[in-house]
Parts: C-alpha cells; structure tokens; sequence
C-alpha cells in the first residue's frame, strides 16, 4: 500500500518553546486543512520540540547571532537534535539566491557576508561541547567563490578551538567553480557532503538552477582533491521518482566514490512548494538501504524523517577510521585570524 498526498499544510512548529509538551506527539504536517488520518501516515509524527536542553541551544544560537537549517528548512527533527544537544549550522546568511522548489529557506538579495560568522560558529561548537560539527550554508551565487572561503574559515576555526571535533560540511555546487571545491577541501573536513536531491529528470522542476551532471562532478573531484575526506550524498523521495530512477541515481553515486548516502521523505514546507507524489512506507526505505549497501556504500541512512545531518555524528563513526581527526590525523593549521575572545 502507498500513501498518496493530497492536501498538505506547512511543515513546522511555531508554539511556545518552554519544554512544558515535551513528551507530546506533534503531527508537522497538521497546520492548514486536514488530511485525515487515512491520508496521512503514522509514521509522520515526532515528539514536540521543548525541554532544557533545547531551550539552551535555542538561546546560545540566537545570542551568538547564528543560523541552523534545523530552523530555516523547518526540519521535522528538530525536537530530537536539540534535545540531544546537535544542530546543523547555516552560515553565509539566511537568504539563498536560489529558489529550489522543496526547500523551505528564503530568497532572495542576500546581506554581505560576515566575515567574523566562522569565529562565531566554531566558539558556539567549543560551548556546546560536541564532537562532530556539521556546517551547511545557503546558495551564494551572488559571491565569486560561493562563498568557499567562508567555509574553509569555519573549518580551520573549529579545529583551532576544538581540535578534538570531527567537521562534515554540506556543501553547494558553487556553479561548477573547481577553484572553490578545492577552497573547502583545502581545510580537509572529515566529510564532505553535498546533495543530488533528486533524479535527473525532475531537476528542471525541484533543482531548477542545478545541474545533475555538475553534482556528479563535484563528488567525484572533491574525493580526487582529498582522498582522505568521506564523501557524502543524499536523495528525498516522494516527488514522482521511478525506483530505477532512483537505482540509477545510487549507482552513479557509487561510482563517484561517495561513502556515505542518506534517504528521506520528501515533506513539503507551504502550499507554495513541489506537492508531494507519494509517501514511501517504512518498508520500501529499508528496501532501498539494501538497494544501496549492495552497490558498495559504507554507511546509508533511509528513512521517512532521515535528513542529510541526521544523526550525522553516528554515520561518521561507521566510516572513517580510528583517531580523533578521523581520516586526516592531527590537522596541521597555520592561520592569521583575529582573536576569539
């Protein structure tokens, strides 16, 4: 049996945050008309985001002046992460230049970029105490490098401030810029990672500014440029893709030498956004990890609420090798960067 989406309200939780419903089952997909309880699966649900924890991530982001993806893509699993002291930082700003048509970050003109945003990210990393950080950002276009330079700060920063931390970065396609890619992987993160989405046939409609072709690319040089960096990429279902669509897309993936593959719903953010085709039982996630391992991946993560950095801290542990720098050894950082005080 599949579920088939026909009437979806936007995905995210705008109630007090005080912890006070911290065990109630929240439906993300409730806000807007009812979908009924035959059309929606029970699956889809997650615990209401609260609790000490929680509340004290939400304050140290706000008062360091920074953004996570778990807030601006309204991530479902949110609750989970920061109860258990993660989050996903977004640097570059909160505006994205593109306008993909899954993703709930805004667009637009963004502000210039804040050169100080790398200190900032790497001092709340040092405070929260965490041993795999993951640094995502929005499409710079409107930058000559994409904004890799910035990426490459708030690497180096975070080794300088917490040398014991693993670092994964989800990357954009900087438009092809080979000169950028290299920028980032010139700072050697244990994992770089960087999303195909979709199959190649729906990009016009879900990536319309991206390219399949050119994500392969950058996947297949990032591994050239630094062997030792576990390569990483995920895929949403739900938007009208074939399995051999998809077979193909892990087979390519595979190719390119990526380890680590993530796979989860697609849930659409606002009315406003690409409707959701169907929703893939539990049952056809875990036939699609099996799907994937057999093709030679290290590490999949498929599921219904998966996301790129969910429960990222546990993927890099299955692949990279022993030591605390996973598969880089000691970094060797030499940097002029203002103090961090």
């Amino acid at each position: 049996m599949h579920w088939r989406a026909e009437s979806l309200g936007r995905l995210h939780y705008n109630g007090p945050v005080d912890g006070a419903r911290d065990d109630t089952a929240v439906d993300w997909l409730a806000e807007g008309r009812p979908t009924g309880p035959s059309r929606k699966p029970p699956w889809l649900k997650v615990r209401f985001p609260g609790g000490e924890d929680y509340i004290r991530l939400k304050k140290l982001m706000r008062g360091g002046g920074l953004h996570t993806v778990c807030e601006e893509a309204r991530c479902p699993n949110i609750g989970e992460c920061w109860g258990a002291g993660t989050a996903t930082f977004m640097i570059l700003g909160d505006t994205c230049t593109r306008a993909c048509g899954f993703c709930a970050i805004k667009t637009g003109r963004p502000e210039a970029l804040d050169k100080r945003e790398p200190m900032r990210v790497a001092n709340a990393v040092r405070e929260m105490g965490i041993a795999h950080a993951v640094v995502t950002s929005v499409n710079r276009d409107d930058q000559p490098d994409g904004g890799a330079a910035i990426f490459a700060e708030t690497i180096r920063w975070i080794r300088r401030l917490s040398p014991e931390t693993s670092v994964e970065v989800l990357i954009p396609d900087f438009l092809g810029d080979e000169d950028a890619l290299a920028t980032v992987c010139a700072a050697q993160p244990e994992i770089l990672n960087h999303n195909t989405e979709s199959v190649p046939r729906l990009y016009p409609r879900v990536r319309p500014k991206a390219r399949y072709e050119r994500s392969l690319g950058l996947l297949r040089r990032a591994k050239e440029l630094d062997p030792g960096t576990i390569t990483k990429s995920g895929v949403m279902v739900g938007l009208g893709e074939t399995r051999d669509e998809l077979r193909q897309v892990f087979a390519d993936l595979a190719r390119c030498g990526v380890e680590v593959l993530t796979v989860g719903q697609y849930l659409r953010p606002s009315a406003k956004h690409l409707p959701i085709d169907r929703y893939y039982e539990p049952s056809e996630f875990d036939d699609l990890r099996g799907e994937a391992l057999a093709l030679g991946f290290k590490h999949v993560e498929s599921g219904p609420l998966v996301r790129s950095s969910y429960r990222a801290e546990r993927q890099v542990e299955g692949v990279r090798p022993t030591g605390p720098s996973g598969g880089h050894g000691e970094a060797n950082v030499s940097v002029d960067f203002p103090r961090a005080e």
